[in-house]
């Protein structure tokens, strides 16, 4: 179904309904409203009844175009979700564009969207709208990673920032890595950078040719695994200050945005037990600087710890002896 043809649909549920065009357009559209008031038999009643519907109705979802299962579904999870605001949100996911499958697999993916307020999904809609991502591209993001829509304005501006001023990314690069991999909102800010720092120092890589090596869509472990394999294969160099190497490297495109088993047959020329092998020994060489890492910084706090016991009591002799215990050690790992 068409953008056009469920807008349509959604123009003829809210006449049907009678539903406020501008609250609509506000993202504060009460999903089902009060109907004409229908005369009923007056022996039974004596009066003319006025009734609301207050709810999410199976028939107000086979309106706007869902079908029996479609608009089931959808409701048993709204009814599970409780969620209050629901038909502000599928109002806004309507007016963005989104036709009744594509919304259903949206609550499928991401059930936490049943959640939402209307008005703040659309305030994280509109936020994005002006960070550059153009119809269609918002729509096929949104639809590819629903949780976008559940995560606070304040996340998307951090992981923006990181990436223009630590990263130093265009603000249109920024977009296009939203675009391409809005996975990166949910990683770690740290490792986010150490990604970044990897790819740039270690392989020698610059911002645009990470942008069409999506690297940011693969995992740090895996993006070392397989640039360490080559280059200990001597298949693959670090380029020096003016960028050059003594070797060919590979494209990054075939390093990263291949099968392992295209990444295997074509690039590094290895089987794939090599290659397994291999990475069972980067994750034992990862975990082993991890431990020494975490080695060295408690040995750090014991020596400020006794640096200070130094100071407290210059004259005890069990502290004179530490204090030159610790000087010795240091002279040592220099």
């Amino acid at each position: 179904m068409g953008t056009h043809v469920c807008r349509k649909l959604l123009v003829q549920w809210m006449w049907r309904w009678r539903v406020c065009p501008v609250a609509a357009s506000r993202g504060h559209m009460p999903f089902c409203t009060t109907q004409e008031p229908h005369h009923v038999n007056p022996s039974r009643t004596g009066q003319v009844t006025h009734s609301p519907v207050a709810q999410l109705t199976l028939s107000s979802l086979l309106e706007i175009g869902f079908s029996e299962t479609q608009a089931e579904e959808m409701h048993e999870g709204a009814t599970k979700s409780r969620g209050k605001h629901v038909p502000s949100v599928l109002t806004a996911l309507l007016l963005l564009g989104l036709n009744p499958s594509s919304i259903l697999k949206v609550m499928q993916k991401c059930p936490e969207v049943y959640s939402l307020k209307g008005a703040d999904l659309k305030q994280r809609i509109n936020h994005l709208r002006k960070m550059g991502l153009l119809e269609g591209s918002l729509q096929r993001m949104i639809s590819h990673y629903p949780k976008i829509m559940v995560l606070p304005i304040k996340r998307v501006k951090m992981v923006s920032r990181l990436l223009k001023e630590k990263c130093l990314f265009t603000a249109q690069q920024v977009t296009d890595i939203l675009r391409d991999s809005p996975e990166v909102l949910e990683e770690d800010l740290v490792q986010l950078e150490y990604k970044f720092q990897y790819a740039y120092f270690r392989m020698g890589v610059r911002q645009a040719e990470m942008l069409k090596a999506k690297v940011f869509r693969m995992s740090l472990s895996e993006l070392r695994c397989r640039h360490c394999f080559l280059e200990r294969r001597g298949l693959y160099q670090t380029p020096d200050k003016k960028g050059q190497t003594l070797i060919v490297n590979p494209p990054l495109n075939d390093v990263l945005c291949v099968s392992e088993e295209t990444y295997l047959t074509q690039v590094a020329m290895a089987t794939v037990e090599e290659f397994h092998v291999f990475r069972k020994l980067m994750t034992r060489e990862q975990d082993e600087e991890g431990k020494e890492d975490e080695y060295s910084s408690d040995e750090d706090e014991e020596l400020g710890e006794d640096k200070e016991d130094d100071d407290d009591d210059d004259d005890d002799g069990q502290h004179r002896r530490k204090h030159h215990w610790n000087t010795g050690y240091k002279k040592d790992r220099k």
